[in-house]
């Protein structure tokens, strides 16, 4: 069929005829599908695999040598490496990006600021949304909740940090709960990014009191639950409000390091959550650094996982990487009917199946109605 655009949204789809002086772009018989997003990505740690080896290949072997680069508070090389990564998500047909951002004792708020002129850098190309994943520094809480403040101000759209990692967990949890509903933020939280400890429903319990909207990333040690255990907290999840965002390459990287056999997946309970109403995306999350060292930065890579370790359909893997991660993000789903915001990407594929399998490099990428990244590729084989 034939799309209209009009403005920034999808006017009209069917057998369409040109208007007087319309711009048309031949699809050629291409694949369409509403645009990716990318709902959970460290583009501050972006390309950095090589400045800082992972001696254990775990987490806390990357968080150890990763260290040493935060410490170094180099504004424009994180820009250049978040640009480079920018511009591969787009070129793969992603036009939305929440990026988690370090913040802390090693590195300030030198990292936010830099994304926050990355962002407007890039603003009419891709939608790019900041989270300061931020540690408590030397000061305990009062030095947290400045820290906090402190990363809004220099341009984080929303809150984050990995709360049970800390000295005084629930400490931690109240302060960023207190900071975001004094800011009018939400709270995107690095949870269970462990097989060995459940506190998710304790997150549960609290976004639930406080009101606070809550996206929940990783969760991994849900995917290790009984299957009542599972389904409980996921109920609990729900009736919170709370998304939770799945990160199947690094966790498949990460978790289970030192388990020789039966290694787990390192994924969280996709079904359940799903089946309970939970809003569950998926993200990247590290993309070729001491966290995860490969990654191409395109959503169908994810897609492919999901399907291959997730045992998810095609269909639901896609929307995982896109309307659902959209929603997570707070922006209107898309969709490919009239009215729906003009965020689309044209590929070289036979239909969904084939496009995550593949992942073609053949791509067209319109964001906000506009045409913003295009890759033809050829191919010569002589038989």
């Amino acid at each position: 069929m034939d799309i209209r655009i009009v403005d920034d949204l999808i006017g009209e789809l069917g057998t369409l005829t040109p208007l007087p002086g319309e711009a048309v772009v031949d699809l050629d018989g291409r694949l369409v599908l509403p645009a990716f997003a990318e709902p959970h990505v460290h583009l501050d740690k972006a390309f950095t695999a090589g400045l800082a080896a992972n001696q254990t290949g775990d987490l806390q072997g990357a968080m150890a040598s990763y260290s040493a680069v935060a410490s170094m508070r180099q504004g424009d090389a994180i820009a250049d490496r978040a640009m480079r990564a920018l511009r591969l998500f787009v070129a793969a047909g992603t036009t939305a990006v929440r990026c988690q951002i370090g913040a802390g004792r090693l590195s300030g708020v030198t990292a936010i600021e830099a994304l926050a002129k990355v962002r407007e850098r890039v603003s009419a190309y891709v939608d790019l949304q900041i989270v300061a994943h931020a540690g408590v520094p030397d000061g305990g809480a009062a030095g947290h909740r400045a820290l906090l403040h402190r990363a809004l101000d220099a341009g984080a759209d929303h809150l984050g940090g990995n709360p049970f990692l800390e000295d005084d967990p629930e400490l931690a949890l109240e302060t960023c709960l207190e900071v975001a509903l004094d800011r009018g933020v939400e709270l995107d939280l690095h949870v269970d990014e462990s097989l060995a400890s459940v506190t998710l429903d304790r997150v549960a319990a609290r976004a639930l009191e406080s009101g606070t909207r809550v996206v929940a990333a990783h969760c991994v040690s849900l995917g290790g639950l009984p299957d009542p255990q599972a389904k409980e907290i996921a109920a609990a999840v729900a009736a919170a409000g709370m998304s939770v965002v799945t990160l199947p390459m690094t966790n498949l990287f990460l978790q289970g390091r030192d388990v020789l056999s039966a290694k787990p997946r390192g994924l969280t309970a996709i079904d359940a959550l799903r089946a309970a109403g939970v809003q569950v995306a998926a993200g990247s999350d590290n993309v070729r650094d001491p966290f995860n060292l490969v990654g191409r930065c395109d959503p169908l890579e994810i897609a492919s996982l999901l399907v291959t370790a997730g045992h998810q359909q095609p269909v639901h893997a896609a929307g995982m990487v896109g309307s659902e991660a959209r929603t997570v993000m707070g922006l209107p789903a898309g969709g490919l009917v009239a009215g729906a915001p003009a965020e689309l990407v044209a590929l070289g594929a036979d239909d969904l199946g084939d496009a995550i399998a593949r992942a073609p490099g053949d791509r067209l990428v319109w964001h906000r109605g506009q045409l913003v990244a295009q890759t033809v590729t050829t191919t010569d084989v002589p038989f």
